[in-house]
């Protein structure tokens, strides 16, 4: 089961934007973030690919969810204009945004590229 972030655990795992002007990463682990709304259909079609890509990586990557509904200071920061958005969140350097219900090979793809973290071989 993926993570739901509230504004407070963002702070926390992600970034906390009140104490840093600079975007500062707080987790040991690369991570993805999924801006998504129950109602959206796209959001719906992308969760399990997630909820399985986080089941392939463990504990190598994070995968957390933001209700763009519940959480719209966050959407808000981000610019998050239509959903899902996906921000892929490397330990170092600067956040990348993707928008749109993507297959499941570009996200191990950009999970390779953007947060430099290479699948794990089956068992």
């Amino acid at each position: 089961m993926l993570e739901h972030l509230t504004k407070e655990t963002f702070k926390e795992k992600v970034f906390n934007w009140e104490e840093n002007k600079e975007w500062k990463y707080e987790g040991s682990v690369p991570c993805m973030i999924d801006f998504y709304a129950d109602w959206c259909g796209p959001c719906k079609m992308v969760a399990p690919v997630l909820e399985e890509l986080q089941k392939e990586y463990g504990d190598k990557l994070r995968i957390y969810k933001v209700d763009t509904e519940q959480e719209q200071e966050l959407a808000g920061m981000f610019g998050i204009q239509s959903i899902p958005s996906l921000l892929f969140v490397p330990v170092d350097g600067q956040p990348q945004m993707a928008m749109g219900a993507l297959p499941k090979d570009t996200f191990e793809k950009a999970i390779n590229d953007v947060l430099k973290v290479e699948k794990p071989l089956a068992n």
